[in-house]
C-alpha cells in the first residue's frame, strides 16, 4: 500500500516538475525545450490533458493549425479538461472551419463555467458563422452583461447585427468598441466591412488603413480593403490589397477564396482556378472556398464541376452557405433549367425568408400575377429597418419588377425610381466625360486612320462581335448565332477592352505603328483560340464594344461587326428596369441614360459611316421580331455560313447565358417587349425628354 501511494506521488510530482518547466521556457521562449518537457509528460501520463493543452498553444505559435486542433482536442477528451481549454479549442475550430466542433466545445464551456464571459464569446462568435443569429446575439450580449466594458464583446456583437441586418445597431456597437479601445484594429476593420454594404466606398477605404495603420499584419483589413475596390469595379487594386496579405500569409483561405474571385473577373480563369484549389486546401471546411471555385468553374462553362462545388460548400456550415444556395440556383438558371432554379430559390426562402437576394431572383425568375404573396414577402423584407444599400436597392428592383409584372406600373416606377437612387450614389458618373470621350473616339478613328493601316493587324475571320446598348438585344443574337453548328458562344468578354486600355485607348490609336496593331490583334486571337473548340466562328457579345468598333478594324480588319438596335426608349426601359450584374454606371438615372444614347448613337452612326458593309451589319430588334428568318439568314450570309435550321429553335440550344436576358432567351421571340416603352410614358418622362421625345 505504502509502495503504491509512494509511486504515484512521485509520478505526480514528475509530471509537475515537467509542467512547471514547459511553462517556464514557453514564457521565456523556448518553444523547443517547452515541446521537450510536454513529451515527456505524456511518455509518463499518455492521456495528460496540461501537456496536450500546451502543445497546441505551442503549434499555434509556430502557424500549425491543424497541429494545434489536434492537440487541443486531445486535452478537451479529458473530462475534467478546465474550461478555458474548451473555450481555446472551440476558437481553434472556429478559425479552421470546423464550426460544429467548436460548437459542441463551446456549450461544454459555458455549461462548465455559466459566468464565463470568453467561453460565451466564442459560442456567440461561432453561431454568428453558423448563421444562428439570434442566439449569437444573446450569447454576446451575456458577454456585455458580465463585462459591460469589453471592446472585443462590442465589436463581434457589432457583426452579428451587421448579419442581422441590424445596421444601425451594428455601427454604435463597432464604434463603440473604438472608443473604448482607440487602437482596435480589428473594429476597424470591422466598421470598413459594414460600411461596403452601405455603399460608402471612402469612408471604408479610410477605416480599412487605419486598421493597417495600428496593425500592418491584420489580414481581415487586406481583405475589406480588396472588398471595398471589388465594390468599385477596380479589380487590379484588388488583387494588389489580396497579394500583400499573401505575401505574409500564404495559406490565408478567405485571401485565396477572394482572389479566386478577382481573378475570375479580370477573365484570368486558369490563375482563378489554382487559386480556388489554395483556398480549398487552406480551408477545407470552409464554404466560401468551394463556393469561390464553383463561381470559377461557373465561368468557364463547366456546369456539373460547378454544381459539385456549390453542393459541397451548401453542406458546411459558415456565412458563405448562404451565397452558395444562391449562387447554386442562379447556375441552373444560367444553364436553362428555369424550373429547378426557381424550386431552388423557393427552398432557399423558406431557409433564409427575408434574404434579397433571393427574393428578387424569385421576382425575376416568374411572371408575377396581381395578389401573388411574393409582393407582399418583398414588401415586407423592405420595411426590415437597418437594411444594406445593396439588399434595399435589390428589394426595390425586385418590387418593381413584380408590381410591373402584376400591371401596378404607378407603384411599380416608385420603386424603380428608389432602386435606381440607391444604386447611383454608390459611384461617381460624369456624363460630361463621357459625352467627350465617344466624341474623342469618333475624332481619333477617322476614315484616313483606317486606311492607312488598312490590313496591318493580325488576319483571322474567327471573331465575331456583336455590340450595341444593353438590353438590345446582343444576347438573343449571341444565343442564335451559337445554336449554329459553327459558331461558340463565348459570352460578355472583357478581354478586347483589357488590351485596348493597356495601350492608353483611345489616344494611343493615332500613332501605334502596324507591328503593335497585329501583336494586339494576336493576342485577342490567342485569348479566343481555345473557346473556338474547333468552330469557324467564336462570337464576343460584349455590348460595350461598340466603342471599340474602330480598334476591331485595326487590329483584326477581317472580324465581324454585328451592331444590335432597338427602339431607343424601349432600350432605356429596358435598361433602367433592369439591376445590372456590372456597373453600367449612365443606367440608373433616367436624364443621364437619355444622354448616354443620345451619344452612343453618335458614335454608331460614325462607324456606320466608315465602316465597311462587308465587316458591319446593323440588325434591328423590331425587324427580327417582324421577320425573324429573313434577319437570321441576313446575319448567317454575313457571316459566310450555310444554313442551319437549329438557329430557328435558339431557346432549345443548351449553354450557359450570364446576362440579364438569360431567362429571355430559353423562349421563343415574342412581340409584347417591342413598343413596350409606349405604355409607361408618364413614368418616363425625363427619359423621354433627354431622347428628344421618343
Amino acid at each position: 500500500m505504502t509502495s503504491g501511494i509512494c509511486a504515484s506521488t512521485t509520478r505526480q510530482i514528475h509530471i509537475e516538475e515537467r509542467l512547471a518547466r514547459a511553462h517556464a521556457a514557453w514564457r521565456s521562449g523556448q518553444a523547443d525545450e517547452a515541446e521537450i518537457a510536454c513529451r515527456e509528460v505524456v511518455a509518463i501520463w499518455p492521456g495528460q490533458a496540461d501537456a496536450f493543452y500546451l502543445m497546441g498553444l505551442l503549434a499555434y505559435a509556430s502557424g500549425n493549425l491543424d497541429r494545434a486542433i489536434a492537440q487541443m482536442r486531445q486535452a478537451c477528451h479529458d473530462g475534467r479538461a478546465p474550461p478555458h481549454y474548451l473555450s481555446d479549442f472551440a476558437e481553434l475550430c472556429r478559425q479552421s472551419g470546423r464550426l460544429p466542433e467548436g460548437e459542441q466545445a463551446a456549450r461544454r464551456a459555458v455549461a462548465l463555467a455559466p459566468n464565463f464571459a470568453g467561453a460565451w464569446n466564442n459560442l456567440g462568435i461561432i453561431l454568428q458563422e453558423m448563421l444562428k443569429l439570434e442566439e449569437s446575439k444573446l450569447c454576446l450580449e451575456r458577454v456585455l452583461a458580465l463585462e459591460p466594458n469589453s471592446a472585443e464583446a462590442l465589436n463581434n456583437l457589432g457583426n452579428t447585427c451587421k448579419r442581422l441586418g441590424l445596421i444601425r445597431e451594428a455601427e454604435v456597437r463597432l464604434t463603440s468598441a473604438i472608443k473604448l479601445k482607440p487602437d482596435y484594429a480589428e473594429a476597424y476593420s470591422n466598421l470598413a466591412n459594414l460600411l461596403i454594404d452601405q455603399g460608402e466606398y471612402d469612408r471604408a477605404e479610410a477605416m480599412g488603413r487605419k486598421a493597417l495603420a495600428i496593425n500592418p499584419r491584420f489580414a481581415d483589413a487586406y481583405v475589406n480593403l480588396a472588398g471595398v475596390e471589388t465594390a468599385r469595379r477596380r479589380y487590379r487594386e484588388a488583387l494588389g490589397w489580396l497579394d500583400a496579405l499573401l505575401a505574409f500569409a500564404p495559406v490565408h483561405g478567405r485571401a485565396l477564396a477572394a482572389r479566386a474571385l478577382t481573378l475570375k473577373e479580370l477573365d484570368r480563369l486558369d490563375e482563378a482556378t489554382q487559386a480556388a484549389e489554395s483556398a480549398i486546401l487552406a480551408t477545407p471546411e470552409s464554404p466560401e472556398a468551394h463556393d469561390a471555385q464553383g463561381q470559377v468553374f461557373q465561368a468557364m462553362g463547366q456546369f456539373r464541376r460547378a454544381l459539385e462545388c456549390f453542393d459541397r460548400a451548401i453542406k458546411l456550415p459558415g456565412p458563405a452557405q448562404r451565397d452558395a444556395i444562391s449562387n447554386r440556383a442562379l447556375l441552373l438558371a444560367e444553364f436553362g433549367k428555369l424550373a429547378e432554379a426557381r424550386t431552388a430559390f423557393e427552398d432557399a426562402a423558406r431557409i433564409f425568408p427575408h434574404s434579397a437576394p433571393v427574393l428578387f431572383n424569385l421576382a425575376e425568375l416568374r411572371t408575377i400575377a396581381p395578389g401573388d404573396p411574393l409582393i407582399a414577402r418583398i414588401e415586407a423584407a423592405l420595411a426590415h429597418e437597418g437594411l444594406s444599400v445593396f439588399d434595399r436597392t435589390m428589394l426595390h428592383f425586385g418590387l418593381g419588377k413584380a408590381l410591373l409584372d402584376a400591371g401596378d406600373a404607378a407603384r411599380a416606377f416608385r420603386h424603380y425610381d428608389e432602386g435606381n437612387r440607391l444604386k447611383r450614389a454608390t459611384f461617381a458618373y460624369d456624363a460630361d466625360a463621357t459625352d467627350r470621350w465617344m466624341s474623342e473616339i469618333a475624332a481619333i478613328f477617322s476614315p484616313d486612320l483606317l486606311e492607312a493601316n488598312a490590313n496591318l493587324g493580325a488576319r483571322s475571320d474567327r471573331p465575331v462581335f456583336v455590340v450595341g446598348m444593353p438590353r438590345s438585344g446582343t444576347t438573343l443574337i449571341e444565343q442564335i448565332l451559337a445554336s449554329h453548328a459553327r459558331v461558340r458562344g463565348a459570352g460578355e468578354r472583357m478581354k478586347l477592352q483589357r488590351l485596348a486600355n493597356e495601350v492608353h485607348f483611345p489616344t494611343a490609336f493615332r500613332t501605334l505603328p502596324g507591328e503593335r496593331l497585329r501583336a494586339i490583334g494576336d493576342a485577342y486571337l490567342g485569348y479566343v483560340a481555345p473557346m473556338a473548340e474547333g468552330r469557324k466562328h467564336v462570337v464576343d457579345k460584349m455590348p460595350a464594344n461598340f466603342a471599340l468598333a474602330g480598334v476591331i478594324r485595326l487590329i483584326l480588319p477581317d472580324a465581324r461587326i454585328i451592331h444590335c438596335r432597338r427602339d431607343p426608349a424601349d432600350t432605356c426601359l429596358s435598361c433602367y428596369t433592369k439591376l445590372f450584374a456590372g456597373q453600367q454606371a449612365f443606367a440608373y438615372d433616367q436624364t443621364e441614360l437619355g444622354r448616354f444614347h443620345r451619344a452612343y448613337q453618335r458614335l454608331t452612326a460614325h462607324w456606320r459611316a466608315i465602316l465597311p458593309p462587308s465587316h458591319f451589319l446593323e440588325v434591328d430588334y423590331e425587324a427580327l421580331v417582324d421577320d425573324f428568318e429573313l434577319q437570321v439568314r441576313r446575319m448567317l450570309d454575313f457571316l459566310e455560313l450555310p444554313w442551319d435550321p437549329r438557329v430557328l429553335r435558339f431557346y432549345e440550344t443548351e449553354r450557359p447565358v450570364r446576362t440579364a436576358s438569360s431567362s429571355q432567351v430559353r423562349q421563343p421571340l415574342f412581340r409584347s417587349s417591342a413598343g413596350r416603352s409606349r405604355r409607361y410614358e408618364a413614368q418616363l418622362r425625363p427619359l423621354l425628354a433627354e431622347l428628344g421625345g421618343w
